[in-house]
């Protein structure tokens, strides 16, 4: 059988990426949010990515729209947790099928805060506090379902605003503790 020879535009293509596609997730959500959004479009539906995370959190409905493309697009995705993964992060790391962390890795976890930089008459305020305590509720159990873990441990920490280490993560079995070797899947491929 003949071989046909790649055209010269053909060969000038850069060669597709090995592997699954690798997101940073660092700073502020809230302020990178359309670059996260747009990098999980980039995910095939039901594809495989890496979702790298230093982040200290922001908006909650950014954390919830990064959950909402996570799982309803069925995307396979790895967390590692390279630096800081706290607050409203927690969700979207939560929502990875597999979470890697290192002895390293800081989590904390605290009641939702917010804050309103408008001038807003008692009226909406009242409704937003009804909605927030609402939204907190509702977020706090879906972290849990997230993570596939008990509702106790979780709420405990949240309560007392807790900083967890990526040991007591592991520990705790919401994440693989991982160290900082080369991990096999990173060494040449999967």
């Amino acid at each position: 059988m003949a071989r046909r020879e790649p055209s010269r535009e053909e060969s000038e293509q850069p060669e597709e990426p090995q592997g699954p596609l690798e997101i940073a997730v660092v700073g502020d959500l809230t302020e990178h949010e359309g670059e996260l959004t747009d990098r999980l479009l980039g995910v095939e539906p039901g594809g495989e990515c890496t979702i790298y995370f230093d982040s200290p959190g922001g908006s909650p409905y950014c954390a919830m729209s990064l959950v909402t493309l996570l799982r309803l697009r069925n995307l396979r995705a790895t967390a590692i947790v390279t630096g800081e993964c706290s607050s409203a992060a927690l969700w979207p790391f939560a929502a990875c099928g597999r979470r890697l962390v290192t002895p390293y890795s800081v989590f904390l976890f605290h009641p939702m805060k917010w804050q309103s930089e408008e001038h807003i008459g008692i009226k909406e305020a009242a409704e937003w506090s009804r909605h927030f305590a609402d939204l907190e509720r509702e977020m706090d159990v879906l972290l849990c379902q997230l993570f596939g873990s008990s509702a106790e441990l979780i709420s405990q920490w949240i309560r007392t605003h807790r900083y967890v280490t990526g040991k007591e993560m592991a520990e705790a079995g919401l994440a693989e503790l991982v160290g900082l070797n080369p991990l096999p899947c990173f060494k040449g491929g999967c």
